[in-house]
């Protein structure tokens, strides 16, 4: 029993060792974000795979699909909606740091900015 117990010992630190260095976003994260002086609250679903980031998140006004990328610490993703029946796409850039990530969000084409900050669900 020892004998086998050694070698996966040994398979496991060498896989762990060689483990991406990608922070595991997958999961629930609460999002608050301020732009222009609103507040808004959303419950988003992250899925990342490698350096590829999809998900939805979910607002009083709906559901909505995200695309983004994740590179080390730094974490991007945008979808697109409408206000008042004109098309829009959100985009978030911003850094992780443990289970949080802060940034900025900007919304196209109104060029409007402000701040956010997203808080993994545990």
């Amino acid at each position: 029993m020892k004998k086998l117990a050694l070698p996966f010992l040994l398979v496991s630190a060498i896989a762990f060792a060689q483990a991406p260095d990608n922070a595991g976003l997958s999961g629930k994260w609460k999002l608050h974000q301020s732009i222009a002086g609103n507040d808004n609250d959303s419950e988003c679903t992250f899925t990342q795979k490698d350096d590829d980031l999809t998900g939805s998140c979910t607002a009083d006004q709906g559901t909505v699909t995200l695309a983004g990328k994740v590179d080390g610490k730094k974490v991007s993703w945008s979808y697109d909606s409408e206000y008042n029946g004109t098309p829009l796409t959100v985009k978030f850039t911003g850094t992780l740091d443990s289970d949080k990530i802060t940034g900025e969000v900007e919304v196209d084409p109104f060029s409007v900015t402000g701040d956010f900050t997203a808080t993994q669900v545990k």
